[in-house]
């Protein structure tokens, strides 16, 4: 039985060894493999034809035909491991009809204040008509430039729009909110790129690595100074990983979470099809720790709020538990969640004779 991610395992090899269109062709094919709603070998055995299949033309067509019958060996390396399909996350979530219903927001998505296509009046249209009560609108932050990332006067400009949005909406007695969010760039050694002042403004900020990311060594401590960083409650795509282009970076993951869990922030799994990070195996380690999981499709198009079932099936993959995921909780419980990560991940002020929690430790003794 070769399923739709064995197919654009095979694609992607074909396009390694041509040349000029045809290798476009199958790399186009490849990529849009993981978003086919149907298995290409079901839409075979009824007869239909595969050029039903985004991506596909006759001449694919018939090269996917003499795969399904005469399936070859399969094996998918690192740098293509663990990525699921479309097809594969809708067999996973009728395991579990509840969830989609349950899902009440998409926390992860860029308009054209950054680079994405839609604006923030069409993230949210197409948010609203998914049924979703909210979404975080996180545009990338000013030392992503090349991304167009918010310096802080656009921040507060993008703010501005984003609270007329929501002033609509209540007009309109719609029950949807956008969330002023951002995606910080962070530093290797987990610095932010945006004063505190700024980001005090915003509901939610993931903070996200961005540059040298194709080191081999454990980034451990990486991840524990970007969890450790006062202004971000969400540890954003934190693997790294892109299909066919890096596996990500190595750290010891139980440290991490528990780090996490320490600090009650939040690491998302990030749904865009070619990212899906955090990737299955590394979020049953997640689930072990107990960490919070925030999911977000990283969409740079209302389309691709679709993504979100990519995150939603990994989730119930690994076997994660519903109260877990702040996805679940209505806006107000987010934002009173943030609120008060935000506020226990101030540094305490000093007291003469010591900290004030030494003190009172003393008058305890």
């Amino acid at each position: 039985m070769l399923d739709n991610a064995a197919i654009a395992e095979l694609l992607i090899r074909e396009a390694e060894t041509a040349e000029g269109h045809r290798e476009q062709a199958f790399r186009r094919a490849a990529h849009a493999a993981f978003m086919w709603p149907e298995e290409a070998m079901d839409i075979a055995a009824e007869g239909r034809s595969l050029t039903e299949l985004s991506g596909i033309g006759p001449s694919l067509a018939k090269r996917l035909h003499r795969w399904i019958e005469s399936p070859p060996e399969v094996e998918v390396p690192a740098i293509r491991r663990e990525f699921l399909t479309l097809a594969q996350a809708r067999r996973i979530l009728a395991k579990v009809p509840d969830w989609p219903a349950r899902l009440n927001g998409d926390l992860q998505m860029h308009t054209t204040w950054s680079d994405g296509a839609g604006t923030v009046a069409e993230m949210a249209t197409a948010a609203i008509e998914r049924g979703y009560q909210f979404i975080g609108i996180t545009d990338h932050t000013q030392g992503l430039k090349i991304a167009g990332g918010l310096d802080e006067s656009r921040l507060e400009q993008q703010g501005r729009e984003i609270v007329a949005r929501n002033k609509e909406l209540r007009r309109q007695k719609i029950d949807f909110t956008v969330l002023r969010s951002a995606e910080m760039n962070l530093s290797p050694e987990g610095e932010g790129d945006m004063r505190p002042a700024a980001l005090r403004k915003l509901d939610l900020v993931l903070g996200c690595f961005h540059s040298a990311l194709r080191r081999t060594e454990d980034q451990t401590d990486r991840y524990i100074a970007g969890l450790r960083n006062p202004n971000i409650q969400i540890l954003g795509h934190p693997q790294t990983r892109v299909w066919n282009r890096r596996e990500g970076l190595n750290a010891e993951w139980s440290k991490v979470f528990a780090e996490a869990v320490q600090l009650d922030k939040a690491v998302e799994i990030d749904g865009y099809a070619d990212r899906q990070d955090l990737r299955v195996s590394l979020l049953k380690i997640a689930r072990k720790s107990g960490v919070r999981i925030s999911l977000g499709t990283d969409a740079h198009h209302p389309d691709q709020l679709a993504f979100m079932e990519l995150s939603l099936a990994a989730a119930a993959l690994a076997k994660i538990p519903a109260d877990r995921i702040i996805n679940f909780m209505s806006v107000t419980q987010i934002k009173e969640w943030a609120a008060s990560v935000r506020t226990s991940s101030q540094p305490r002020p000093k007291v003469a004779g010591g900290s004030i929690r030494s003190r009172r430790a003393l008058s305890l003794s």
